[in-house]
């Protein structure tokens, strides 16, 4: 992680404004992730506000949830009062015994981790035997691709694969969000996207991205303090391969498995 950065101004926080994607997003990560926690004990780290922790939990055994920025944790704190257990952590020394989790979860996070090698060898360590390492993350390589200014490093499927590979986890990819433009608003939205990004027009803030997307989405959505079931549409991730660069989706799923 970088050094004190204010991770609040580039995360998703109850409240803010996100378009109807965004929001499907959000619900698909997490209702995606829910098939995999039933009766486990369950660690999500980089949970941000919290916002998915009490849907995994109806399923999940037990949830613990963790993030960096002390803002954000005490947000997910003074949310759940107790009945979900959220600590303040860095994901490259995770503050658990060997084998106390079933499941591992990090969703959007990984470009912000300074080494990612060491978060996935914690993540071995605290897993358990066969445990599942679940990560989603942007696709570096769509059209209209962003980069966070507090990030690292975007890694592809293909090197993120070889870095869980390295670790000892088998892996499976799924593509999520297919990019297909379906009207010329659509097209056209997207020609101005990739022009912003390549003249470095993007808002660096949450606060700032929402006034940009209320002047080509419209009305924009609120985003939840808890994920709830059905709130909106889920799209399901479809199996990819990783060996070469995915330009068809917008959001990249990795199932890793501990041999």
């Amino acid at each position: 992680m970088k050094n004190n950065p204010d991770y609040t101004t580039v995360t998703e926080i109850p409240g803010n404004k996100a378009t109807k994607e965004n929001l499907q997003m959000l619900y698909s990560r997490y209702h995606w992730a829910s098939q995999f926690v039933e009766g486990k004990e369950v660690l999500e780290i980089g949970c941000g506000p919290g916002i998915g922790l009490g849907y995994l939990a109806k399923e999940a055994k037990k949830v613990v949830g963790g993030d960096y920025d002390a803002k954000i944790v005490k947000a997910a704190q003074d949310y759940y009062q107790g009945k979900i257990d959220v600590f303040r952590m860095d994901g490259h020394h995770l503050p658990f015994k060997a084998g106390t989790f079933d499941v591992v979860i990090f969703f959007e996070t990984i470009y912000y981790l300074g080494r990612p090698e060491k978060f996935i060898e914690e993540c071995r360590r605290v897993l358990r035997k066969r445990g599942l390492l679940l990560i989603s993350t942007v696709n570096k390589h769509f059209p209209g691709f962003n980069p966070s200014p507090f990030s690292f490093k975007y890694l592809s499927a293909q090197e993120l694969a070889e870095l869980l590979e390295k670790k000892n986890f088998e892996v499976q990819f799924f593509g999520g969000f297919p990019i297909s433009p379906n009207s010329i608003k659509d097209e056209i939205i997207s020609l101005i996207r990739r022009t912003a990004v390549i003249l470095h027009l993007i808002p660096k803030t949450m606060e700032g991205k929402e006034k940009l997307k209320r002047i080509f989405f419209g009305k924009l959505v609120t985003i939840p303090p808890e994920i709830k079931e059905g709130m909106t549409d889920y799209y399901k991730p479809f199996p990819i391969p990783y060996n070469s660069p995915n330009v068809e989706y917008k959001v990249l799923y990795a199932l890793a498995r501990l041999r």
